[in-house]
């Protein structure tokens, strides 16, 4: 810890960098295991059902994937603004920083980067985390912060979503980051369902399931947009004003939810239109004529009728 002005700094302690988010790491970590752990059969499958596999996997694999990593993503509302702005209490000492807002389903995540990252004899590089999640106080966190004395524009947003704030932001927020939690989590749970549809001779059934998998997901993506729609305070940093904006974790979302609803619907289509197809597409590689060919004749073994007599 180094004076600054003959003054020790207010927050005491290493900083943190903004990086990556450890349990978003573990779940991409967890699918990819098992992304690589199906494709290493693929060579075991003959004829063209190797390729429907890999569709399949990747496809499911990416749904379940997104479903569980936007819980933990805060790029659901972001916002970034370049200004010139207060750095702690007490000073009139100024530095140009790069503030970003990031709104997840369980927080949110304040960043203030320098620039240049050295300014007044310090590092200016942070990246704090405020929870509202289940068993989090929120207003516990943001005390806490005054407490370690973040710097001004941390603390300045930090407000803004506090219980406390009149933006009355909190509320809202937090309301609709449990609901969409919940309606997701409720998709994932239909995704296994339909993936255990979908492996047994059931496909009518399996694609109903992710029918309703992309339902719940559009449905938690509308929960949020609708109950996060509350007039956003203005965020005033300096002369600046940060303006926040639907993120990558909502457009992926919508987005999948959409191909769940496709994916669901081409299923059921297919079942009544063209059952054939759907068999071969979703199949083994046993019903794969091309696969049979490419493997040959079968072998036959017989065994050949055994007769005793009885002499008395």
């Amino acid at each position: 810890m180094t004076l600054w002005d003959g003054e020790l700094p207010f927050y005491p302690g290493s900083r943190l960098a903004a990086g990556f988010s450890v349990p978003l790491l573990i779940v991409i970590l967890v699918f990819l295991a098992l992304a690589t752990s199906f494709l290493a059969i693929l060579p075991g499958i003959r004829g063209r059902s190797r390729w429907f596999w890999l569709v399949r996997i990747i496809l499911s694999l990416f749904i379940g994937a997104e479903i569980v990593a936007v819980h933990f993503s805060a790029e659901w509302f972001v916002g970034r603004v370049s200004a010139s702005t207060s750095y702690k209490a007490f000073s009139a000492a100024r530095v140009r920083a790069s503030v970003g807002l990031q709104v997840g389903l369980e927080g949110i995540n304040i960043t203030l980067t320098g620039t240049p990252v050295q300014q007044l004899n310090e590092t200016i590089d942070y990246n704090e985390q405020f929870s509202w999640s289940l068993g989090k106080n929120y207003a516990e966190e943001y005390a806490h912060a005054l407490v370690k004395g973040l710097p001004d524009p941390v603390l300045y947003l930090a407000e803004k979503f506090s219980p406390s704030s009149p933006c009355r932001l909190h509320h809202p927020y937090r309301l609709a980051g449990h609901y969409a939690s919940a309606l997701l989590w409720v998709a994932f749970c239909l995704w296994l369902l339909s993936n255990a549809l979908l492996s047994m001779p059931v496909p009518l059934y399996g694609g109903l399931a992710l029918m309703t998998t992309g339902a719940f997901t559009l449905f938690a993506v509308f929960t949020f947009a609708s109950i996060s729609s509350v007039p956003f305070c203005p965020l005033r940093l300096g002369f600046a004003t940060l303006t926040a904006h639907y993120g990558a974790a909502f457009w992926v979302t919508l987005a999948t939810g959409i191909l769940c609803l496709l994916l669901g619907g081409t299923v059921v289509g297919l079942h009544y239109a063209r059952p054939g197809a759907l068999r071969i597409f979703l199949d083994r590689s046993d019903k794969d004529p091309e696969g049979q060919a490419k493997g040959g004749s079968p072998l036959i073994l017989s065994k050949p009728n055994l007769q005793t007599t009885t002499r008395l």
